[in-house]
């Protein structure tokens, strides 16, 4: 029992660190998106950045796959990290196309998304629950 308490605990560890590191790399993201207007080096942080956004998303929804199945949680925040990793793809495309009329909001969006997913994943810890909630 003690040995899937701390698999379990690991797996939401890992579900919680991905989710802190996408919320972070969103936030450079629209801190190099306003380099963007002053700077001939925003371009390229920018770029970088989005490349390192995306794979946190991916790594995201590994996070949440391994923290449902193997680990026992709730199937939800699979969900979430999907739908986050299909706006992730959508926001990409729409940088390449430059379309800043919805990629701008849209990352606020996902910004904003981010930040109460991880909310969500820490609220348990908060408050001494040991459970994500489903």
């Amino acid at each position: 029992m003690t040995g899937q308490t701390s698999t379990r605990q690991r797996h939401v560890t890992f579900l919680r660190v991905s989710v802190g590191l996408q919320t972070l790399t969103l936030f450079f993201q629209a801190a190099t998106a306003g380099a963007l207007l002053t700077s001939s080096h925003g371009y390229l942080m920018h770029d970088i950045g989005s490349k390192v956004m995306y794979g946190a998303s991916m790594l995201y929804v590994l996070a949440a796959i391994l923290s449902w199945r193997p680990g026992g949680g709730s199937p939800r925040p699979i969900l979430y990290a999907t739908g986050f990793l299909a706006l992730a793809s959508t926001q990409v495309v729409l940088g390449i196309a430059h379309v800043p009329e919805l990629h701008v909001p849209l990352g606020v969006l996902m910004f904003a998304l981010s930040t109460l997913a991880l909310a969500h994943a820490l609220a348990p810890r908060l408050s001494g629950r040991s459970t994500l909630p489903s």
